[in-house]
């Protein structure tokens, strides 16, 4: 069982300090890594997906809150307000109500819908010192938010498109979810008094699941305060369950801020707003991929993807030159010589680098590379230009192998 609280600090990732305070860790530089290229690949993938991003304050008036009903229906997980020249502002414990607002500040019409919004967005909850841990549980969110502006006919195709892009997200990470789960509404919970909006909600979210193939299981008390969402639930190696992606349909948020778009016969409509993630927060979701790789994260997604290791100083300069034709190719790549030990000292410190390098004298005048893979699997010398090619093409298409069997003879 991995613990990515472990992992994260001996991989040197992320860490702790009482002086900025519980659910508040900060990345090191590896870890920081982790996250931009986390972040771009999202960034990319919904790029690709027609969306638009945007960037919004992570503060808002209390009186944005209040419209959207955070205040009425979650203000107990939601920093206290500040006062600020007579007005009081707050920590956003989401992103929805900004986007709504971004929504509104323009006119638009049915032929611009669906209207994709995303943001990877800071936002803030005040969660109780007791349930905080590691990344899984923090203060300081960075949530990979997107909301859907669309008519209600467009609202199913939306949805299981959305639920399309977490399925490929997971193949990218090697991830696999424990279940999906029909979040819906239970008794004593704080919810929106709009029963019609949650039947229409929860018919969708029922045809987009049953329409997806996907095994689904109904919980009762799981729902927002606002709507219905489907979950995708991952496990780590405890067992302990926790939701990664959501997919939701959100009839309120709509009415509360009086949103509209211009139909085709020159009225004005009601769009609907579906909210969808598609990692979640980036610090629970490198929390997961952190214990379910062991910390051996995919090639296009580790710090450093190749390790390079001169048999001796006499290799130096040539390692250090691989180093920079690695760099120019996109690839991180560090250089481990013989002052941090021997071969196999330097082998086993690097043991969750992807790709390790050998450069011998040999190697270095013919220009080659003896390559080893993470998994024991060992490439025998070949041109480093080629070797570097092939590792930089399953880089880039963010593969979770890591090597093309066709490419070359594996021992």
């Amino acid at each position: 069982m991995h613990d990515h609280r472990k992992l994260g600090r001996e991989l040197d990732l992320f860490d702790t300090d009482p002086l900025i305070g519980a659910g508040l860790p900060y990345w090191l530089p590896d870890g920081a890594t982790v996250r931009h290229t986390l972040e771009e690949y999202i960034r990319a993938v919904e790029r690709r997906a027609g969306y638009q991003h945007v960037y919004s304050p992570v503060l808002g008036k209390r009186e944005l809150y209040e419209i959207s009903g955070h205040w009425s229906h979650y203000s107990d997980d939601m920093f206290p307000p500040m006062d600020l020249g007579g007005e009081q502002v707050v920590l956003r414990p989401s992103l929805c109500p900004h986007h709504a607002l971004i929504y509104r500040s323009r006119s638009h019409s049915y032929r611009e819908l669906p209207l994709r919004i995303a943001e990877l967005g800071g936002m803030y909850r005040s969660e109780l010192s007791g349930v905080l841990g590691g990344l899984t549980r923090v203060r300081a969110i960075q949530l990979n938010d997107a909301h859907i502006f669309c008519t209600l006919e467009q609202v199913a195709d939306e949805a299981r498109a959305a639920l399309d892009l977490i399925r490929h997200a997971y193949e990218a990470l090697g991830l696999t979810p424990s279940r999906y789960r029909l979040s819906l509404p239970g008794p004593g919970g704080k919810y929106v008094a709009a029963p019609d909006l949650w039947r229409r909600s929860v018919a969708l979210l029922t045809e987009v699941l049953d329409r997806s193939g996907l095994p689904y299981e109904a919980a009762e008390g799981e729902a927002a305060f606002y709507g219905p969402k489907i979950d995708v639930q991952v496990t780590d190696g405890a067992g302990r369950e926790s939701t990664l992606s959501t997919v939701q349909i959100d009839f309120h948020q709509p009415e509360r801020f009086d949103l509209r778009y211009v139909g085709p016969d020159g009225a004005r409509h009601r769009p609907v707003m579906v909210h969808r993630s598609i990692i979640g927060s980036v610090e629970r979701a490198v929390a997961h991929l952190l214990e379910q790789h062991g910390g051996a994260l995919p090639a296009w997604l580790a710090p450093i993807q190749l390790v390079i290791l001169p048999i001796s100083a006499s290799e130096l300069p040539a390692a250090v030159a691989l180093t920079r034709r690695c760099a120019d190719l996109g690839l991180r790549a560090q250089v481990l010589g013989p002052d941090r030990g021997s071969l196999g000292a330097r082998v086993r410190l690097a043991r969750l680098v992807p790709y390790q390098a050998v450069l011998g004298a040999k190697e270095a005048s013919d220009g080659h590379v003896s390559l080893r893979l993470r998994d024991g699997h060992r490439l025998g010398p070949q041109p480093a230009g080629d070797v570097l090619a092939r590792v930089g093409a399953l880089v880039a298409s963010h593969s979770t192998r890591l090597w093309d069997a066709t490419a070359g003879d594996l021992s």
